[in-house]
């Protein structure tokens, strides 16, 4: 559902969140996507310019946001996203992302590639506004507890992976920390150089909450937790980390795999700046269809 907010309302985006509230997806259903949307690398897309033409044409460029709310299955509960002029610039200028740019994107992984699929079980998304360095350095319990909540609400009864797009704080680096509760194990994939050790509060939240969990659930602890740093691809720039990051959860659904291999996988070593662009249009695409501007 869409909501439109008044003209008077301050332009800085951000997020609220509601607090109360049998098959695979094959490779061709991403390859079909990407060939309906006409694209040059290094260009604007067809698509592209059509959104950015509606942009300008909106209220939104004097001063308006979008309130959208997601379906709870996105992030486990009802989530509202604000949307406003400068979110909309960073895919159009290809800046840094945000936050609402991180969550709409996977709302569109959610809707287009998961909906109506056994991957709904596999496959978990947790939302970035609720676990930062910010929120964990303000209070560690809190974010531990709704880190809890997120896996009390999923079907836990086969393997499946929970994705973290973690940021840094105040704006900074994005990674990716995808968890198997079942196994113990939790990769970490970042575009830049260096582990987890960058974040040790991330770290120390992060296999506090999977044991915290694991006891509300009566599992068993066999061993210990086991962090493993993907060599996955690399960005050559400052402002990819975003896209990187929405990339490599994009991959690891469309491949259907719940084991990340260490050296990451073989389809896709390296991202070229036309990987990048396809992910552009495709949430693009999605903005038009669901009416967000």
């Amino acid at each position: 559902m869409l909501k439109k907010a008044g003209k008077d309302i301050p332009t800085k985006s951000g997020t609220k969140t509601n607090p109360k509230s049998q098959k695979e997806v094959p490779g061709q259903m991403l390859d079909k996507a990407s060939k309906e949307i006409p694209t040059t690398s290094g260009t604007k897309s067809q698509i592209m310019m059509r959104l950015e033409k509606m942009v300008e044409e909106s209220d939104i460029m004097h001063g308006a946001i979008r309130s959208v709310d997601m379906d709870e299955g996105v992030f486990g509960i009802a989530h509202s996203e604000l949307i406003a002029k400068e979110d909309m610039q960073q895919p159009f200028e290809h800046e840094e992302l945000g936050i609402a740019v991180i969550h709409t994107y996977i709302w569109y992984m959610y809707d287009t590639l998961m909906r109506g699929t056994e991957l709904c079980n596999r496959f978990n998304f947790i939302a970035a506004s609720r676990i930062n360095t910010t929120f964990i350095t303000k209070n560690p319990t809190s974010v531990m507890n709704e880190l809890v909540d997120r896996f009390m609400v999923a079907d836990n009864t086969t393997p499946s992976l929970y994705f973290l797009p973690f940021n840094s704080g105040n704006g900074g680096h994005w990674v990716l920390v995808a968890m198997d509760l079942s196994r113990l194990m939790v990769y970490y994939l970042d575009s830049l150089p260096g582990n987890w050790s960058k974040y040790p509060s991330m770290k120390k939240t992060v296999d506090a909450t999977i044991l915290k969990f694991r006891s509300k659930k009566n599992y068993r602890n066999r061993k210990d937790i086991t962090w493993v740093r993907v060599q996955c691809p690399q960005q050559n720039n400052s402002i990819d980390c975003g896209f990187f990051v929405l990339r490599f959860m994009r991959d690891i659904i469309a491949l259907n795999r719940i084991d990340i291999p260490k050296m990451y996988f073989d389809e896709y070593k390296s991202y070229s700046r036309a990987h990048l662009d396809e992910m552009n249009d495709e949430l693009c695409q999605f903005i038009i269809d669901h009416r967000i501007i």
